[in-house]
């Protein structure tokens, strides 16, 4: 994994944003609040270290997107436990066709990609403005890696918030994959990257 920190202080709580595939930080970049926040994205390989995360009191981990089911992977890897746990616009199963992105689907995305493809993926994702800087052979062999890494165990999501317009993971797939847990899911208007200018990151920690 690759490593950002997108806001530093000398509080001693933590944020852990597992962030979406070739997104970067700019679906976070309207949330505001003092404070640290560490991204981690390219899940191409888990193993990568992240800076020590025992030097914070309390870590709550935000995982959006391909996020969720990587930070997944990690999380029963590494054996640590967050505070609080936060699922956004993701499951469990990157390639399914039922709980997830159709595999005909995610793959024909890898396979195809390329600059204009990714364009409209970030369109349909709901990102605004132009899209991030793309390496496209990189961001082919994380989405061939998320795939063949396959579904992760539930780590105990504390909330789960699902958009009503994803049309990356579809909203109906989320409510299909998460319908055990519909005790702690929260549903939100937005598409599949729902974080609007203004908000705080707290509002999405509740």
């Amino acid at each position: 994994m690759k490593h950002q920190w997108l806001a530093r202080s000398e509080q001693s709580d933590l944020i852990l944003v597992f962030g979406g595939w070739a997104l970067g930080a700019r679906p976070f970049s309207g949330l505001t609040e003092p404070g640290n926040v560490l991204l981690a994205e390219d899940y191409t390989c888990l193993d990568d270290p992240l800076p020590d995360l025992a030097q914070f009191d309390r870590v709550d981990l935000l995982a959006f997107s391909f996020g969720v089911v990587s930070a997944a992977h990690w999380l029963r890897r590494t054996g640590f436990k967050p505070s609080r746990m936060i699922a956004v616009s993701g499951t469990l199963h990157p390639a399914s066709a039922e709980y997830g992105i159709a595999p005909d689907v995610i793959r024909a995305t890898a396979d195809q990609l390329s600059r204009a493809s990714f364009a409209k993926f970030c369109r349909r994702a709901g990102l605004t403005g132009d899209p991030p800087a793309l390496n496209v052979e990189a961001a082919r062999s994380e989405l061939h890696s998320v795939i063949a890494r396959g579904p992760a165990a539930d780590p105990g999501f504390d909330r789960i918030w699902i958009p009503d317009r994803d049309r990356i993971v579809p909203t109906a797939a989320q409510d299909a994959a998460w319908r055990s847990r519909s005790n702690v899911i929260k549903r939100t208007a937005g598409p599949h990257v729902p974080f609007k200018p203004g908000q705080n990151w707290a509002e999405w920690l509740v």
